[in-house]
């Protein structure tokens, strides 16, 4: 099971892991945090790199570099449209196969194997639970 807490501080909210990690959010005034949106863009990115990188890797295309940005514009006030992701890639020098295997693994990461993606796309049931 994956959880998170999420609570207000006396500096505005912070979202915990059990690990310990934080992650410091605000409504998008505040300097230095990241939108609840934000994170869901953040969440998209990182579970598609963390898997896009070692499944490349494996096959023997590390690339030199690998970065990329996630955006979408909302619609209306409480939707998002379409959200893009734009690989920023450097392929290893001399590795004629290396964007034909990215092209491959990154979309079928994107379509199969990442869970945050997979959540955005299937209908999600989500659970109130209010003391």
């Amino acid at each position: 099971m994956a959880q998170v807490r999420v609570e207000r501080t006396d500096d505005g909210f912070v979202a915990r892991n059990d690990r310990g990690a934080e992650v410091a959010m605000g409504g998008g005034d505040e300097q230095g945090v990241f939108t609840p949106v934000e994170l869901l863009l953040a969440a998209l990115g990182g579970c598609n790199i963390v898997t896009v990188e070692p499944l490349t890797a494996q096959r023997g295309h590390r690339m030199t570099r690998l970065a990329m940005t996630v955006q979408a514009e909302k619609v209306d006030s409480s939707r998002l449209g379409t959200i893009t992701i734009t690989y920023d890639v450097e392929l290893p020098e001399g590795d004629e196969k290396a964007a034909e295997v990215l092209r491959a693994v990154a979309h079928r990461v994107e379509e199969k194997y990442c869970t945050v993606s997979r959540a955005l796309r299937d209908n999600m049931e989500i659970d109130l639970e209010i003391p």
